[in-house]
């Protein structure tokens, strides 16, 4: 019989054993364990009495501060180089047999001025640090094997730089072809061709508001005879301010990590921003703007973002939430990780622990104890900007004005890396590839620095529009130009620009089209949104019919210091189908429903809107507001409560609900808990009619009508829900959708296990495709082959080739049934023309 026996720890001898000498080989065997096992004590008993050496965070900060500047890089100083392991012990500097004879250790012991090291002239090592580098090579240098002392960092340029544009060549003027087009050129590159009209159809309605083409819109501009019918596309798609909307909310939920259901919800951790982004997304609000109030909120509405998430239980030092608005704002508009400087130096580009606790103390309310490495320094950290030639932030000041100074800091046109980023993430939505890449990795060179900076400036000219970007980059020859789904080409390393890179859908974008094709679109939506276009309501018409009210009032004034409970309970017959309110509180507000926190404000000149369709339910509602007044102590002062709401009922009644003398209050306020408040059961009196002020009057008459009139939608014009208004599901998490706990800009490419399995068998895609089956069947076709037509049409935005439409009519037969027309969609949905943009 045969035996693996060891020899070695490393190794294995095959020994042949038969009866004749097993005896004999038992006892060599016992002798030969025996040794192994003595050898194998004799190492555990050195290894112990070794020191473990962390060469990252005990080696590195030694040699970077006392010996980079003269022995890595292109410095080596005396031919000894600390760029590499080999380095140093080629060096002759170490005696990895005899330590202390190491020369190394001779030089940074020695008290000769004319031979120690570092020189005279620099601070010297202190013992304890000589003990560390003795300790390191006793240990035999170990050294982490992606680190070096002599990588240099490319280190964007801060202010942004303006270039002079090529010549134009083949009549091609577009700026960005223009850059392109010398790009290629110089490298002897041919110019990618033209895609067709259906090509270029589907994928910029695709990019640019999530969608297909529907049939008619495939037939209409495949017919269009004119010219200029692309550049009249394009204009078009992003003048859909609701389609515009619903797909960019799905990019801006990923880099802002917001969602309407997950982690730190339930426990009142987290807040969304969701009902600020959408209406940010459907006005085209300039980013510079939308930024500012992302790290100075001017109300709660924005505040989400910069809150971050309150975990529950203990936290390391790196997710407080302080380190959390530190590395979110520095990923989300400066394409920097700092994740790895909010534990350490970070050692792939030139971001410290200094920089990151100097942002996170921006926001937090005291100057910020470090932590390397979870672990206490001893030292704090005040409030500091990354780059400091643009200005810096008061660290005296208080929260709110360095927020805001840093708000303008991060906006300053001069902060030519917060142009950079924003561009660089639209070219990737666009191009499938960032002129930056990985896009949160900002420090690596661009593989076309002048066309970076020059979209980069345009964005600043353009008043940070972002869709002026998407219109110059979507009107480019290059990006009308045919794709491909192989990897970059790279030479020797450099990425090589050959066109556009097909991209897969996202989750949403391959739920949505499924859902066109098969009218499967769910009913209701998750995001407490409004969804309209403001120029398809008559804002002049609406009516504001509300009362300020409060508790018992004193020449219409109340005491500064005063708390109060106010309520309405409502009575719904039917169930919500649209509809919200507005509300406002001189002072401040929070908003309780079913005794759980809804909304709150603590500035009452931002008239808050508010979604009620998802929160209100068929029967008894009651609506229990905590208020608050403001101002000094001891003095009296105006105090009011708006609220008013519109409401569509399921059996088509509307309902209106508004601020007025039948509310009730009471002085009784308990402490909410965890969000929730249980107010009390009496003591209830009725509110008295606040007088409006001048203030007042005038904040309602600003916005109050424009507000209030999205309340009125009815629910037969609003759009068909879309999957980016909707909570995750396990479907759309395997097709690539994030969980968003943390900020994601960079979607998976590659294809699951889990997603073909899903795509296989799904119980809800199936469901969508044998919804599908009946709609298809449902209409009258005049052939087999018409079907065939319209829907590879629908699908894939062209008709099917001969081949296509003799499959599919033979699968079909002559009479479809609504199974096989079901079938028919979901093998053309498993295409991958169809999952790709390209």
């Amino acid at each position: 019989m045969d035996r693996w026996l060891p020899s070695t720890v490393a190794a294995r001898t095959k020994l042949r054993v038969t009866e004749k000498n097993s005896l004999m080989f038992r006892k060599q065997y016992i002798q030969r364990i025996s040794s192994i096992l003595i050898s194998l004590l004799a190492a555990t008993s050195a290894i112990a009495q070794t020191p473990t050496i962390d060469f990252v965070h005990e080696v590195v900060p030694i040699l970077k501060q006392h010996c980079s500047g003269c022995h890595v890089g292109q410095e080596i100083k005396g031919g000894f180089s600390l760029n590499s392991r080999s380095d140093v012990v080629e060096s002759g500097m170490v005696d990895l047999e005899h330590v202390n004879e190491s020369r190394l250790l001779e030089l940074i012991s020695s008290n000769r001025q004319d031979e120690q090291m570092p020189p005279s002239d620099r601070p010297r090592l202190s013992s304890a640090e000589v003990d560390v580098l003795r300790n390191w090579l006793a240990a035999e240098l170990p050294w982490n094997a992606d680190f070096s002392f002599g990588k240099e960092y490319y280190d964007p340029p801060l202010r942004p730089r303006r270039i002079a544009l090529p010549p134009t060549h083949a009549g091609r003027n577009n700026p960005i072809d223009r850059i392109l087009d010398k790009y290629l050129i110089d490298r002897q590159l041919e110019i990618p061709p033209k895609v067709d009209d259906q090509t270029f159809l589907r994928r910029a309605t695709l990019d640019l508001i999530g969608l297909v083409p529907t049939f008619d819109e495939v037939k209409r501009f495949s017919q269009d005879g004119s010219p200029d019918k692309r550049e009249k596309l394009i204009e078009q798609l992003l003048a859909r301010k609701i389609d515009y909307a619903d797909h960019w909310l799905t990019f801006f939920n990923d880099l802002l990590r917001n969602d309407y259901s997950g982690t730190g919800f339930i426990t009142g951790g987290r807040r969304q921003i969701s009902q600020w982004l959408y209406e940010a997304l459907l006005t085209n609000k300039p980013f510079d703007q939308m930024t500012r109030e992302l790290i100075a909120p001017p109300t709660d509405a924005s505040r989400g973002f910069i809150d971050g998430i309150q975990w529950r239980g203990s936290t390391s030092a790196g997710q407080t939430l302080p380190i959390q608005f530190s590395q979110s704002i520095s990923q989300s508009f400066l394409g920097i990780n700092m994740k790895c400087a909010s534990c350490h130096d970070s050692f792939i580009d030139r971001w410290t622990l200094k920089d990151a606790y100097g942002l996170g103390a921006v926001y937090a309310d005291a100057p910020l104890q470090l932590h390397r490495c979870d672990k206490p320094t001893g030292q704090q950290q005040t409030a500091a900007w990354l780059f400091p030639e643009l200005g810096q932030v008061d660290p005296a000041s208080p929260r709110n004005v360095r927020l805001q100074q840093l708000s303008l800091l991060m906006t300053h046109p001069d902060n030519g890396r917060f142009a950079r980023t924003i561009v660089n993430r639209l070219w990737y939505q666009l191009m499938g590839r960032g002129l930056v890449h990985p896009l949160d990795a900002m420090q690596t060179q661009p593989w076309n620095t002048d066309l970076l900076d020059y979209l980069a400036c345009e964005l600043v000219d353009k008043n940070y529009d972002l869709k002026a970007i998407l219109q110059l980059i979507a009107s480019s020859e290059a990006y009308q130009s045919a794709s491909s789904r192989e990897p970059p080409v790279k030479a020797a390393g450099e990425f090589v620009y050959c066109g556009p890179v097909a991209r897969r859908m996202t989750a949403e974008q391959f739920m949505d089209a499924v859902w066109q094709l098969t009218d499967a679109a769910p009913n209701t939506i998750a995001a407490p949104i409004f969804r309209f276009d403001p120029s398809q309501v008559d804002v002049e018409s609406i009516k504001l019919t509300g009362q300020w009210i409060w508790g018992t009032l004193t020449n219409n004034q109340s005491p500064a210091d005063e708390s109060l409970l106010i309520r309405k309970t409502i009575n719904l017959q039917d169930a919500v189908i649209s509809g919200g309110a507005i509300v406002t509180c001189d002072n401040a507000f929070t908003l309780y429903i079913g005794n759980r926190e809804i909304l709150s404000s603590s500035d009452w000149t931002q008239l808050q809107s508010l979604v009620l369709r998802d929160l209100l339910k068929v029967g008894d509602n009651t609506l229990v507001f905590r208020v608050s007044n403001g101002g000094t102590a001891g003095t009296l002062g105006p105090a009011g409560l708006y609220f008013e709401a519109r409401l569509s009922l399921a059996d088509g009644s509307s309902l209106a609900i508004r601020s007025d003398d039948s509310w009730e209050f009471n002085r009784d306020v308990p402490q909410a808990r965890e969000g929730r408040l249980s107010a009390p059961n009496t003591g209830w009196e009725r509110v008295s009619i606040a007088e409006p002020n001048v203030s007042w009057n005038q904040m309602l008459a600003r916005e109050g009508r424009q507000k209030m009139a999205v309340a009125e939608l009815q629910s037969d014009r609003v759009p068909a829900v879309r999957a980016s208004l909707l909570k995750n599901t396990p479907l759309m998490q395997s097709l690539g959708r994030p969980i968003r706990d943390q900020i994601v800009s960079m979607r998976p490419t590659e294809l699951t296990t889990l997603e073909a399995i899903d795509l296989a068998n799904e119980p809800t895609l199936a469901a969508a495709f044998a919804q599908g089956g009946d709609r298809w069947s449902a209409q009258v076709w005049s052939s087999t082959a018409e079907l065939v037509d319209s829907m590879f049409v629908s699908a894939l935005s062209r008709e099917p080739s001969e081949s296509e439409r003799k499959l599919f009519a033979e699968y079909l037969g002559s009479h479809p049934t609504p199974d096989s027309i079901s079938d028919a969609l979901w093998s053309l949905c498993m295409l991958p023309e169809f999952m790709f943009v390209r």
